[in-house]
């Protein structure tokens, strides 16, 4: 097992983004490195994926103002996301059902994050058609960065693994092979291999 090494002894991104790291260390990673040490996991990571790239960490104001929807403005696919009042409610989510014929339509995390972005960066030409192409997966604007939900499908995986229907605290088990495979550098996923990988600290369980 590849132990995880210190932030600052990590010379690259890719070589970041093997290892598992809470949102509290990230947030002190950012602390240190002297820009905007909150917001959310996936804001946290941006910073320090431009930390290794060498660009400039952008500072967002905490708090914004809200958009409020233009009731007379009539929605089309080149309206700016930040003009047309754009909110995840329903009455985006039933145009959106309606370009895209889904119904009940739901927005992914995907547009998610392109809207963070989108209101961080003040982007105006970002439009209606922009996010549906973000939905159907033909634009990279913005990706959401699913390293935050790492553990809850690993302990999904676990419990549906019939290797530990006989086990009676499941979350403590779980969280062993968890804490193992995330200070390593290897896929953090749960597989039935595990057990045999690290047998030895599963023998009083």
């Amino acid at each position: 097992m590849v132990k995880r090494p210190d932030f600052f002894q990590i010379k690259t991104y890719e070589e970041f983004c093997k290892y598992y790291w809470y949102q509290k260390e990230l947030l002190h990673i950012c602390q240190q490195l002297d820009c905007a040490h909150w917001g959310t996991k996936q804001e946290l990571n941006d910073r320090i994926k431009a930390y290794f790239a060498g660009e400039p960490m952008k500072e967002v104001e905490r708090k914004t103002k809200p958009f409020k929807p233009k009731a007379t403005q009539e929605l089309s696919l080149s309206s700016s996301l930040l003009l047309c009042g754009f909110a995840f409610n329903q009455t985006f989510r039933t145009y959106f059902a309606q370009q895209t014929g889904v119904e009940p339509f739901k927005f992914t995390a995907d547009m998610a994050t392109a809207w963070r972005k989108v209101k961080a960066e003040n982007d105006l030409s970002f439009t209606i058609q922009d996010l549906l192409d973000v939905y159907a997966g033909k634009s990279d604007y913005a990706r959401y960065d699913n390293r935050s939900c790492q553990w809850n499908q690993f302990y999904k995986d676990f419990c549906a693994d019939k290797k530990t229907k006989g086990i009676k605290n499941k979350m403590k088990v779980a969280s062993i092979l968890w804490q193992a495979v995330k200070k390593s550098d290897q896929a953090k996923v749960y597989s039935s291999q595990l057990w045999d990988k690290y047998s030895n600290l599963l023998d009083n369980e």
